[in-house]
């Protein structure tokens, strides 16, 4: 069977692979996007979009659909809460300071939404871009001019590089590094659910901001989406590590019985948030977990995203990181266009590498740590209470260092 072929093949067609495939586009590459999936489609609810990653975005030309009225909101500011007294552990301000001092608003997303913008922007890039799905990669072959890739169904596809932007899951990661162990299974099941703003009117008060509520063994987290229309709420709650069978889908129907049981006891806020939600309208997310990747790329295949540093929800920057790899892979492979890139396409990725991993391992550590952090009990937990009031500042300045990264520049620099 004759090989498919472009300049760039991604395998993914989540937030990651698309910006990757936008990216590359850019450049004046043509790209093939594969996706396992049926259809191209994003699972989950809200996702948060620092300036770090909005300034992506903005470079990518998105700027006017994700700014139009009722797509994105903008938080005035992120509180952490103590889950009984509901006392304000730490605040740090967004809205207008952020976006002043980077240059790029802070957001609040639904990730359809996001997805559905950076879809479109795609299928008016064609025929620079093509998408094709249903495609389930089997191996990744190296060759001296390309990489080779053939799919579970006997279909064989080639380009001059192949980015896995293909999630936790990889199977481009699992063709380069076989003998990488599997996710593991982290003790955490993430409850996820969508309200409707107007249901919540003289039930309970939802501020204009991302709001943590942090407690023995659990945490939640909630902030507006849609213009405000919506409010997305994700419970993060500890199980006994036996409780989610390696074969069980990792995202399944949920009991909202065993959701509200879980913040029994819980500030009232809480309590009354959780009962808004419709008897249908959760859903379970088993969390999982790998470890920092030593290497990414072998050849002329890399990964990107969740892929490659698969991030916990705990700091909001998965998103972000796999918007941050998608400009610096395009700007180290393609962004010289006066010279034959596709001679150098292995180095190039060594460079991307070098450029990407040390930060990304530190965001995804990070992450890691603070799972144990918001659900800490007892003395542990009296401990951060104090720490976070008495360390505001640097806490702050922290997050910003985080936010001030220019993956646009990234390589220029």
């Amino acid at each position: 069977m004759a090989a498919e072929g472009a300049d760039v093949l991604v395998v993914g067609g989540g937030i990651g692979g698309l910006a990757a495939a936008l990216a590359f586009a850019k450049k004046g590459c043509s790209v093939l996007v594969l996706e396992a999936a049926s259809e191209f489609s994003a699972v989950g609810a809200g996702i948060q979009l620092s300036p770090n990653g909005t300034r992506v975005l903005f470079e990518l030309g998105l700027r006017d659909a994700l700014m139009k009225k009722g797509t994105a909101f903008v938080p005035e500011a992120a509180e952490m809460r103590a889950w009984n007294s509901g006392a304000v552990l730490v605040s740090m301000p967004l809205g207008k300071r952020v976006e002043s001092k980077f240059g790029f608003p802070y957001l609040h997303i639904h990730r359809a939404d996001l997805h559905e913008i950076l879809l479109r922007a795609v299928r008016d890039a064609s025929p620079a871009i093509r998408l094709e799905n249903n495609v389930r990669v089997a191996t990744v072959e190296q060759q001296p001019t390309h990489a080779a890739v053939r799919s579970t169904d006997g279909k064989q596809y080639s380009a001059k590089v192949v980015i896995g932007a293909d999630g936790i899951r990889s199977a481009v990661r699992g063709a380069l590094f076989a003998s990488e162990s599997p996710p593991r299974f982290t003790g955490c099941v993430a409850w996820r659910a969508l309200i409707p703003a107007a249901k919540l009117e003289n039930v309970v008060q939802v501020r204009p901001r991302a709001t943590i509520w942090v407690g023995p063994g659990a945490h939640l987290v909630h902030y507006f989406v849609r213009g405000g229309t919506l409010v997305n709420v994700v419970a993060v709650v500890e199980v006994p590590q036996g409780n989610w069978n390696e074969g069980e889908p990792w995202t399944q129907p949920g009991n909202k019985s065993e959701l509200i049981a879980a913040f029994q006891g819980w500030n009232p806020d809480v309590c009354k948030l959780l009962s808004a939600i419709g008897d249908d309208e959760a859903s379970r997310w088993a969390l999982f977990d790998r470890n920092p990747l030593p290497r990414w790329s072998k050849g002329r295949a890399t990964l990107l995203g969740d892929a490659s540093h698969p991030m916990l929800p705990f700091i909001a920057q998965g998103a972000c990181m796999a918007l941050e790899d998608a400009i610096v892979v395009a700007d180290c492979v393609a962004g010289d266009t006066s010279q034959n890139w596709a001679k150098d396409v292995s180095t190039n990725l060594e460079r991307y590498e070098a450029l990407r991993r040390e930060r990304t391992a530190q965001v995804q550590l990070t992450a890691r740590k603070h799972s144990s952090l918001y659900h800490a009990r007892g003395a542990p937990a009296k401990i951060r209470d104090v720490a976070f009031k008495l360390a505001r500042a640097k806490l702050i300045s922290k997050m910003e260092a985080l936010y001030e990264y220019n993956a646009v520049e990234a390589v220029a620099t």
